[in-house]
């Protein structure tokens, strides 16, 4: 994080996201902040606490994606919430704690891939080990424990030890030579037998008076050695048990009760909650009917905002320094209608702009996961070329912004309709065009969809 300056933030996020340059500003320096914070002396650094971000603007302007790259750009654990679902029946706003619950489950993930990257040269080593056992195994012979009692046995003893020595170099031998072709990859096809754990465990769902929780407890968590864990045996390939048994290896070298502690104190630090459609939550004051309950979620929201110890089956997780970022249209209400105390936790305010035609362009080509990167490589997966013209790009623009102005304005999510309707009959005979090229100019792009905007009951259910 020390080497991200809010400058070079910004031009990463830039790379997958096009414009809203106030938003991706505040979300870097609230990064940066984090930084800073951390090179005080541990008093003062237990004070500050992270300024949380509301985002307002429009459906597919990339509120969730700024969220998303920034906590990616940083390893940070990150978990995005649809704050409406807590209105539903059953959850009346009571469960908001299990988006905490849920953050560090993905902390956890997280850190022990982490973990287990750091050994996996130690691991791919025992994993060569044991494909050798599962090819040749070396018999232990059994011995007698009446040998010493027996006076023939110890004569015959010298003889059979001779025996049993020469049995072994001759069996190292041939290990030896094994092992050289397993290393050389010249038994990768091979087919093994090997023991895999049965990833299927019991789970339990928690009922209590405020609702069922999902927490999603393991019975073998839960019970430890009372369900011993379930063994089968599975026949795969060399190349596949490789990475089989190097799961199984890698997971025995880490220690799983650190890279808890390690992944609830980067939670606590580093944790990130993106609250979507937080204006739905917004209601204004004496409401009846379902906004009742919305003012109920927004109190219940509060004090994991404002900093609250949460219970989880790891131990508890303070929330105090997660950064929360939320979002919202807000066409049918407005910040002001959500409860001063909630509005007072999130003090930085970034309106996101709509998109414009030079947008939609800069979307389709620009970004690193461009749409048209993607949509060539797919079909060039079965050998038929397709040429994007500059026109046939400003034309796909054109088209997009002009069916989010005669329709629902839904941002850059039009795009993704637009061109699969441009390329649907491409994409269906694909299989038969194998090797040809295919340009989509201006006049391509009028001919598939022109027809469908001008009929406008005709594009709202097309486009």
């Amino acid at each position: 994080m020390e080497d991200l300056t809010p400058r070079q933030t910004v031009n990463e996020l830039d790379k997958y996201i096009i414009g809203q340059n106030q938003a991706k500003k505040a979300v870097a320096i609230a990064l940066r902040n984090r930084y800073r914070r951390g090179l005080l002396d541990d008093e003062l650094r237990e004070e500050i606490l992270p300024k949380n971000i509301l985002m307002i603007g429009p459906t597919g302007v990339g509120k969730t994606e700024i969220a998303r790259r920034l906590a990616r750009l940083v390893r940070a654990p990150f978990i995005k919430v649809e704050v409406s679902k807590f209105t539903e029946v059953g959850y009346v706003g009571r469960d908001v704690e299990s988006m905490i619950r849920d953050l560090v489950e993905n902390a956890i993930q997280m850190e022990k891939q982490e973990k287990m990257r750091e050994v996996e040269d130690k691991a791919e080593e025992l994993v060569e080990d044991r494909i050798m056992d599962y090819l040749m195994p070396i018999k232990k012979k059994a011995s007698n424990p009446f040998n010493l009692f027996l006076t023939s046995s110890r004569e015959d003893n010298g003889d059979e030890e001779q025996e049993e020595t020469e049995a072994q170099e001759r069996l190292r031998s041939r290990r030896e030579r094994l092992g050289e072709k397993l290393r050389a990859g010249e038994l990768e096809a091979h087919m093994i037998e090997i023991e895999v754990e049965s990833s299927h465990s019991p789970m339990l769902e928690i009922f209590s008076g405020q609702g069922v929780e999902e927490m999603g407890i393991n019975m073998q968590d839960l019970f430890g050695g009372m369900f011993p864990k379930k063994k089968k045996k599975r026949r795969v390939s060399i190349e596949q048990a490789r990475e089989i048994l190097k799961q199984q290896e890698a997971q025995k070298l880490i220690d799983m009760d650190e890279v808890t502690e390690e992944a609830k104190e980067r939670v606590e630090q580093s944790g990130i909650i993106f609250l979507d459609e937080i204006d739905k939550i917004a209601g204004k004051e004496n409401s009846h009917g379902p906004d009742v309950s919305r003012e109920g979620v927004q109190r219940d929201i509060l004090p994991i905002v404002e900093g609250s110890t949460v219970m989880t089956k790891h131990g508890p997780v303070k929330t105090d320094h997660i950064l929360f970022i939320a979002a919202g249209a807000f066409h049918m209400a407005k910040p002001a209608d959500l409860i001063p105390e909630l509005q007072g936790r999130f003090p930085i305010r970034v309106e996101l702009e709509s998109l414009s035609e030079e947008d939609f362009r800069q979307i389709l080509t620009e970004p690193q996961n461009a749409l048209i990167k993607q949509y060539v490589a797919l079909l060039n997966a079965e050998e038929v070329e397709i040429q994007f013209a500059k026109s046939g790009i400003a034309e796909l623009a054109r088209i997009a912004r002009l069916a989010n102005d005669q329709m629902e304005n839904i941002g850059a999510r039009r795009l993704h309709t637009v061109l699969e309707k441009l390329l649907e009959d491409i994409s269906f005979r694909a299989p038969e065009l194998k090797g040809e090229k295919i340009e989509i100019d201006e006049t391509f792009v009028k001919e598939q969809l022109e027809g469908i905007i001008k009929d406008k009951d005709l594009s709202r259910y097309i486009l």
